[in-house]
């Protein structure tokens, strides 16, 4: 059986050498030392290095700790989800164990459940696009929980060779306690879009760790889509590493009564002449509907030349709803062509409900039109013209349901 108390020696050696802004920072005298910048924050592979979450935490300040407290254990067998790659099987290569490159390559865990799930997952579902190799379709994986009091830990590795272009998809529904890394390798040259679509039934939890790598001219783009579940917690990590390298990241969310959608988006300049775009927008509706977006963009010493900027837009339809927004940038050199960032949480705009209704337009359509053009710029971005489509239905499913 593959040994999972470590990660492998190369990468070990690797992390050892990492600059401040990625080594692992070990637990003193069993008490983590409290930090507020997501550079800083502890990584290990072994869960007992983080403790249980108190909630004073930085990272675990806005996260109910009760709902997600079943991840903090490794789950008991395997039967919490299943996997179906609904195309593109052929890129679906060997499942890799701890110790098997490219798992492990430059994942840490940032966090308890993300260790967990590092531990327990002893073999990663690995997809690989391979070198020059154009993907005309997106690779999809359909992941179904089977059950709401059924457990999974859950690694996916995903690597886009040099100069290959691809989509990869992940779907997510039904309903489980499902803890998730999810590991992203974009080599030099190539073109890599990942999109990870929440859907689940109302009563999943899920936690996740995405963490990428951009190479040298190289160019990641991931959206992360939340519409169902009680809990659902996705945080990508991307590094663009590379000098020339790209990196998006793009959210969208609709959170209604009782639910707690939540991203930490870490965007860490490294290499020269990177260029990062961040944008996050959710709707909220219903009592204690709740979205938490906390945005950290670290600019290195090394990373000259770079363009990055990082926004965070809410829309709150209803009374009782809740939307937390907390965007952060380190600047560790001088010599960047620009930088920013920028969060806005607000209600209806009566001006532009005025505007509609004095053309003959109902308030509930002008109501629907408001929020479906706020939300349409990240459906937009896709550039799939099905999953738009599935998207924008939705968006008015979510609307009808809480006009009722």
């Amino acid at each position: 059986m593959a040994d999972t108390t470590q990660a492998p020696v190369a990468a070990q050696e690797e992390h050892a050498h990492r600059d401040p802004a990625t080594v692992i920072i070990p637990p003193q005298d069993d008490v983590m030392i409290p930090v507020q910048t997501r550079s800083e924050r502890p990584r290990s592979f072994d869960p007992a290095d983080f403790g249980t979450p108190t909630g004073r935490e930085v990272n675990w300040l806005h996260t109910p700790l009760k709902t997600v407290s079943p991840l903090f254990e490794q789950a008991a067998g395997d039967g919490g989800v299943i996997h179906e790659v609904t195309s593109g099987e052929q890129f679906l290569d060997q499942s890799l164990p701890v110790g098997v490159a490219p798992r492990g390559e430059f994942f840490v865990p940032e966090d308890l459940p993300s260790a967990v799930a590092w531990q327990s997952a002893t073999e990663a579902r690995f997809v690989r696009i391979p070198r020059e190799e154009i993907v005309e379709e997106p690779i999809t994986i359909r992941i179904t929980g089977q059950g709401a009091d059924r457990r999974a830990d859950d690694h996916i590795v995903i690597e886009a060779a040099e100069h290959s272009k691809a989509v990869v998809v992940l779907r997510h529904s039904g309903s489980a306690q499902y803890a998730q890394n999810v590991e992203i390798i974009v080599r030099d040259g190539a073109d890599l879009t990942v999109v990870s679509v929440q859907h689940w039934d109302d009563d999943a939890v899920h936690t996740a760790s995405h963490q990428a790598r951009v190479d040298n001219d190289a160019r990641l783009r991931h959206f992360v889509v939340t519409f169902g579940g009680s809990l659902v917690r996705v945080n990508p990590n991307l590094e663009l590493a590379g000098a020339g390298a790209v990196g998006e990241g793009y959210g969208l969310s609709f959170a209604d009564a009782g639910q707690h959608f939540e991203s930490q988006v870490f965007l860490f300049h490294k290499g020269p002449h990177t260029t990062g775009d961040v944008l996050y927008k959710g709707a909220l509706q219903g009592a204690s509907a709740h979205s938490v977006w906390i945005g950290d963009v670290l600019i290195g010493p090394d990373a000259t030349g770079t363009n990055s900027y990082e926004a965070n837009r809410n829309l709150v339809l209803t009374n009782g709803a809740r939307a937390d927004s907390i965007p952060n940038l380190e600047i560790e050199t001088g010599d960047i062509l620009g930088a920013g960032h920028a969060s806005a949480t607000g209600r209806f705009d009566d001006e532009q409900l005025f505007y509609l209704q004095a053309r003959g337009i109902s308030e509930e359509e002008a109501r629907r039109l408001v929020v479906v053009g706020f939300l349409a710029e990240i459906v937009q971005k896709l550039n799939l013209p099905d999953l738009e489509a599935e998207l924008s239905a939705a968006i008015d499913r979510e609307l009808a349901e809480g006009a009722q």
